[in-house]
């Protein structure tokens, strides 16, 4: 689900926000945010020498809290 989602949500402009896709505020995650169903998908992208999109953290989004590698990350 997370490969199949980050493949068709970010292989084309992966920096411009959508619905689920949006720039985050400065924080020590990342400057992106992937939605996939409950799951967030924090990603930066490096544009020279060509765009590349790293993949961070895949978390699970529980209200206002989100876990990573089951510990609570502020945002």
């Amino acid at each position: 689900m997370v490969f199949d989602g980050v493949d068709e949500q970010l292989e084309h402009e992966p920096g411009v926000e959508t619905r689920n896709r949006k720039p985050m505020r400065p924080n020590p995650q990342a400057p992106w945010e992937l939605r996939i169903e409950e799951l967030r998908v924090y990603y930066e992208i490096e544009e020279m020498p060509e765009q590349v999109v790293t993949i961070v953290a895949v978390g699970v989004k529980d209200r206002n809290r989100v876990l990573i590698g089951g510990k609570e990350i502020k945002l």
